[in-house]
């Protein structure tokens, strides 16, 4: 995939083609993919597991929107309601997912939600602003974090991204 990707590239910074950039594309692309998959971790096998995230990524991307779009809507009824007066919460909470991107997934999406802002996280435990005590409400059970762990591998206790640099870190050391 990431091959195709890399020449398909190719062709279009060259803007046209021939049998000669072709073959070149070609050259280069396999040189490039065999760079990457050597020195840097990469390999068709985490190539597998993110095109397998990518649908559970784009539904957790397509449920962020329609959260964003709830808040939004509770958020102007709250300012165009005379009657209704905001009252701030600092909410405090922890969560059990396995890896540090998670943690950050849900901090940022938080953050993106309106009516809420993430104030600090560290190791699972975060601390939320929150426009009305309302929006504080089960945040510690909500459907972010079940999403977010559906997209965490169950017995990843660590990023990717640290297991691939200290997959580097090895193979230097041979």
């Amino acid at each position: 995939m990431s091959f195709l990707i890399l020449f398909i590239l190719w062709i279009m910074w060259n803007g046209k083609f021939t049998v000669e950039i072709g073959v070149l594309g070609l050259v280069i692309c396999a040189a490039l993919y065999l760079f990457i998959s050597r020195f840097m971790g990469y390999s068709l096998r985490t190539e597998r597991e993110a095109l397998k995230c990518l649908g559970k990524a784009a539904r957790y991307l397509l449920f962020l929107l329609a959260e964003i779009i709830k808040a939004n809507l509770d958020v102007a009824k709250m300012i165009l309601a005379y009657d209704i007066e905001p009252e701030p919460v600092l909410a405090r909470f922890n969560t059990d997912l396995h890896t540090e991107t998670g943690r950050v997934i849900l901090a940022n999406s938080i953050t993106l939600t309106p009516g809420t802002l993430t104030v600090y996280l560290h190791n699972g435990e975060y601390l939320v602003h929150c426009l009305d005590e309302g929006f504080a409400e089960g945040m510690e059970q909500s459907e972010f974090i079940e999403r977010i762990r559906g997209m965490e591998h169950p017995e990843q206790t660590q990023d990717s991204l640290s297991v691939s640099c200290r997959f580097v870190q090895e193979r230097r050391k041979r």
